[in-house]
């Protein structure tokens, strides 16, 4: 079961924001896989670990609006950003850049980055595992130990 949204949210603050930082809290991304990579361009994860990998849950009982913001944008390597199926079905997955991918600004919405020379360096290691034509990792599947959040807006 997901936790209830924030009742406590900081002026300004996001739909995205809380939701992952929630479904952080919560643990729903631990044993998480990252079920597609894509060499060049992202790897994806965020289905919580007891569903499926279609599951793409939200703290808001379904999909949530986009919330794009022109100042933040798929521009570099280690962007973290909501994955959706169209306009407006944002859940719990989201997806790393590898690379900067310009086509997504205004499409998905940006939340945050890969910080540090330590993250940046499993990023590259999971960018380097072997993949098949449709983006799946063909052998040892990565998955999420825990998420560590540096800088927590709602924490006070």
């Amino acid at each position: 079961m997901l936790p209830p949204p924030p009742t406590n949210a900081i002026d300004g603050e996001t739909k995205d924001l809380q939701n992952f930082l929630a479904l952080c809290a919560s643990n729903a991304y631990n044993g998480s896989p990252f079920h597609r990579s894509i060499p060049s361009f992202m790897i994806q994860t965020g289905s919580p670990a007891s569903a499926t990998l279609k599951v793409s849950s939200s703290i808001y009982g379904s999909d949530f609006e986009d919330e794009i913001r022109p100042s933040l944008r798929h521009n570099s390597r280690g962007i973290v950003s909501m994955a959706n199926k169209g306009p407006n079905t944002n859940g719990s997955q989201f997806f790393i850049l590898y690379a900067p991918a310009p086509h997504l600004d205004g499409k998905n919405t940006v939340f945050g980055r890969v910080i540090g020379d330590e993250g940046l360096k499993v990023l590259g290691e999971m960018e380097g595992k072997e993949v098949d034509k449709k983006g799946r990792m063909s052998a040892d599947l990565v998955k999420i130990d825990r998420v560590t959040i540096h800088a927590n807006p709602i924490a006070g």
